[in-house]
């Protein structure tokens, strides 16, 4: 036997890898709703039977789905109870405030997000990272309750010991404290910041978990890139703010990073909550139970409609919500479309949806930073700036601080905000969250913030752009073929 074994070995690797590229095939043709990712991956392996086997096996499933954690979350507390009786925005309000073609995008929220647009919510608006973390701090400072904070990055720096500190004060005080960091942000400082929360006695957990070198490899590209800090599950901060002195002033200087944070009070607490103690129980597997924990529903006060759904998304092709909202609001544009992102690399769908609106006459403005953090991001989206700019769209690139903002708002009446980038690490890859923002008031804030940015920004061009040398132009192109990865 071994010896028939060993004078066929060759035969044996051969039949062996034809037999993993056909599993591999056959799962990627049944599975991937894509058919460019589906000929992609089958290509790959077709080549390289045995080593496009593994890594597909690696990079090209999806483990982590939506339908496990939506099977883990807590089915039977007071959130979901709470979610029957919410105060949905009423459609006649819509058409009569804002016109039918809303009524439509708000339906398409209702289809494809789990959780309904909900009126008397109030949003704070919080600039720059000095003003977040000062309002955050102190919001845990008073919690009475519970504290509920889920981050992709928690440095281990001033900013950093600054929440430390109150959370440490807040379980002293008998404050319920979960805090849930992503398995990669949590190393962007060496040492991490878990040994102080731990010995803070603070009950903290990683998405994705410790297994190699803090990482759980296969899942490395899924992470929970969500910002949410609920109290006593009556108000919510969330935005695009990491937990990291690069965006405070106080304690990087006057070049320190920018971002946009937002303070929430409101029915949509209720839902952002929700989100997060999926995620809490899907990393530790406890479910948040109990008084400390129980959501009680607000009435939503007199004269303030402001109308808020928390779109939560993950990197399940049948739950890219925000892909679909942001098609659909493309599509119901008239006048303008403004949106600011530091990393602007969406997929051909966006980029055709936002095209085919400047074609019908909407003002369609991008804003990115001059300078970014991520060289290879910025290197990437440059190559793809002549998409839009051939299309009727224009680019801006905003000197000053690099800013980390996602802020987006149409016709001056609909805004969406929150955690996702434009790029397909978000839009495919990354658990997000969101919120769609129905109220004129609160997208004219957002629209002055970006054009704010404008004013202090250059525009691009598509001679620019093709003024470059040729060899720059085709590096930047390779980098943009990476880029669903980057």
């Amino acid at each position: 036997m071994f010896e028939a074994v060993a004078s066929h070995w060759q035969t044996l690797i051969l039949l062996l890898s034809l037999a993993m590229a056909a599993v591999g095939i056959v799962h990627a043709i049944m599975t991937k709703e894509d058919v460019r990712a589906a000929t992609g991956w089958v290509g790959v392996m077709l080549l390289s039977p045995f080593l496009g086997a593994i890594i597909y096996a690696i990079a090209g499933i999806n483990r982590i789905r939506r339908a496990t954690i939506s099977a883990m979350r807590p089915s039977a507390g007071s959130a979901d109870e709470a979610g029957h009786n919410r105060d949905v925005a009423v459609e006649a309000l819509i058409e009569a405030q804002f016109g039918q073609r809303f009524v439509g995008l708000k339906t398409l929220g209702d289809r494809v997000a789990r959780r309904p647009l909900t009126s008397g919510n109030t949003i704070a608006v919080l600039e720059t990272g000095d003003e977040a973390y000062t309002a955050m701090c102190r919001a845990i400072d008073g919690a009475q309750k519970s504290v509920l904070l889920e981050t992709y990055i928690f440095d281990n720096d001033a900013v950093g010991q600054m929440f430390v500190q109150s959370l440490s004060a807040a379980v002293k005080r008998g404050v319920a404290v979960r805090v849930l960091i992503d398995a990669v942000g949590v190393r962007y400082s060496v040492p991490s910041i878990l040994k102080q929360l731990r010995e803070a006695n603070v009950a903290v957990d990683l998405f994705n978990g410790n297994i190699v070198m803090g990482l759980r490899l296969p899942y490395a590209n899924l992470r929970t890139h969500r910002k949410v800090l609920v109290i006593d599950a009556t108000v919510a901060f969330t935005g695009g703010m990491n937990i990291r002195k690069g965006f405070s002033a106080e304690f990087a200087g006057s070049d320190s990073s920018r971002d946009t944070h937002f303070e929430v009070t409101g029915p949509v607490v209720v839902d952002l909550f929700s989100v997060a103690a999926e995620d809490w129980r899907f990393a530790s597997n406890e479910a948040l139970k109990g008084d400390a924990w129980q959501v009680e529903r607000t009435t939503p006060p007199p004269g303030q409609p402001m109308l808020v759904r928390a779109v939560a998304t993950g990197p399940d092709a049948a739950n890219e919500t925000n892909h679909k909202l942001l098609m659909g609001a493309f599509s119901v544009a008239r006048k303008s479309i403004r949106i600011m992102s530091p990393y602007f690399l969406p997929d051909r769908e966006l980029i055709s949806a936002l095209t085919t609106a400047g074609a019908r006459g909407v003002q369609i403005d991008i804003v990115v930073p001059a300078v970014n953090n991520l060289f290879l991001v910025d290197r990437a989206m440059t190559a793809q700036f002549d998409q839009v700019l051939k299309h009727y769209c224009r680019v801006w690139r905003h000197e000053g601080p690099f800013d980390h903002s996602k802020l987006m708002a149409i016709d001056g009446a609909w805004a969406y905000v929150g955690s996702s980038n434009l790029d397909a690490r978000s839009l495919r890859l990354n658990f997000e969250i969101d919120m769609e923002v129905l109220d004129a008031n609160f997208a004219r804030a957002i629209e002055a913030r970006i054009d704010a940015a404008i004013a202090s920004a250059k525009p691009v061009t598509l001679e620019m752009l093709r003024a470059r040398a040729f060899v720059i132009r085709v590096l930047d192109r390779l980098l943009w073929l990476g880029s669903p990865y980057l």
